[in-house]
């Protein structure tokens, strides 16, 4: 089998096409949620902190020289929490959806099933004994 078929084989399988369009919706799902905690959840953190921005907190271990032309370096650990946040926003909107999903295609139990023919007939026969 040539490598070109093979690697024609691995990718028309079903588990890689899925694989595929959950890294894309999940790459959207992440631009949604990062937006969501920049523009909606952050402010309103601004607003009950006393209008700390947490993006802009730093620590700066060598300010930057303007005249060699050199950039700040800094530990930019505002950005650090913003992402924290973020991360901790997505898992529980994951977590949510996993469960509103698991809820709408719940399995059927075997108690919730109906016994099969050969069970009610041995259960028919089992109480005829005891009757006996």
């Amino acid at each position: 089998m040539s490598i070109s078929k093979e690697f024609k084989d691995f990718i028309a399988q079903g588990n890689v096409v899925d694989l595929a369009v959950g890294v894309v919706i999940g790459g959207a799902f992440g631009k949604i949620v990062d937006s969501f905690v920049k523009d909606l959840v952050m402010p309103v953190v601004g607003v009950l902190t006393g209008g700390l921005d947490m993006s802009s907190m730093k620590i700066v271990l060598k300010a930057a020289d303007e005249v060699a032309k050199k950039p700040e370096v800094a530990i930019a650990y505002g950005n650090f929490i913003n992402t924290i946040i973020s991360f901790i926003i997505i898992a529980f909107a994951i977590f949510t959806m996993i469960k509103a999903i698991n809820k709408i295609r719940k399995p059927a139990t075997i108690a919730d099933a109906p016994p099969p023919p050969t069970e009610v007939l041995l259960g028919e026969i089992r109480d005829l004994l005891a009757r006996k």
